[in-house]
């Protein structure tokens, strides 16, 4: 077994583990500390598929800016420590969590699923000098270029919409804090 395959597999192992302990833990710091856990797990898989922008997004954002901002949100909200009661829906989400385990198991043992090799391509690392379909070169690009390619697509092709969910970021967060502050003038 290679050590990337090592790599992996604990890396899996520990994300698997820090997700059902955000699930199932009943304190909301301690959640929301697994959460964070769960996304470094994300980073290093990223890294592992040598999508290391992605995994200094997902550090910068996910890691950096989300995960603050629900701690910050846990630690304004009163009596967190008490975590929430139990209540009657949890039957029922058990019940529909098993109905969608069993239809993403469905689907994932019916699918027919195609590799490179057997869709006739071949996608070599650097330059071979060899002739490549459209296709293939257009796999070599994004594989070979990962970083200029998401940059070109959120900076020029989808800028607008990128700065649309800043704004709607930006109302999300001002809302919150301009509820926390009525409360707090009614306490």
């Amino acid at each position: 077994m290679l050590p990337l395959d090592i790599a992996f597999w604990v890396m899996a192992a520990v994300g698997v583990a820090t997700a059902l302990a955000v699930v199932m833990e009943k304190d909301i710091f301690r959640a929301a500390l697994f959460l964070v856990v769960s996304f470094l797990v994300v980073a290093g898989i990223f890294v592992l598929l040598n999508a290391e922008f992605l995994a200094m997004v997902q550090v910068l954002v996910y890691v950096g800016a989300i995960s603050i901002l629900i701690i910050f949100a846990i630690m304004l909200t009163r009596n967190a420590h008490e975590g929430n009661p139990f209540n009657s829906f949890q039957l029922p989400a058990l019940v529909l969590s098993t109905m969608m385990l069993a239809a993403i198991a469905f689907v994932a043992v019916n699918t027919e699923w195609h590799d490179w090799d057997q869709l006739g391509l071949q996608v070599l690392p650097g330059d071979s000098g060899e002739v490549f379909s459209a296709t293939e070169q257009g796999i070599k690009n994004v594989f070979g270029n990962t970083t200029q390619v998401i940059a070109r697509l959120l900076m020029r092709d989808f800028v607008l919409p990128m700065e649309a969910a800043s704004v709607v970021l930006l109302a999300a967060v001002i809302g919150a804090l301009a509820l926390v502050r009525e409360n707090e003038g009614e306490a």
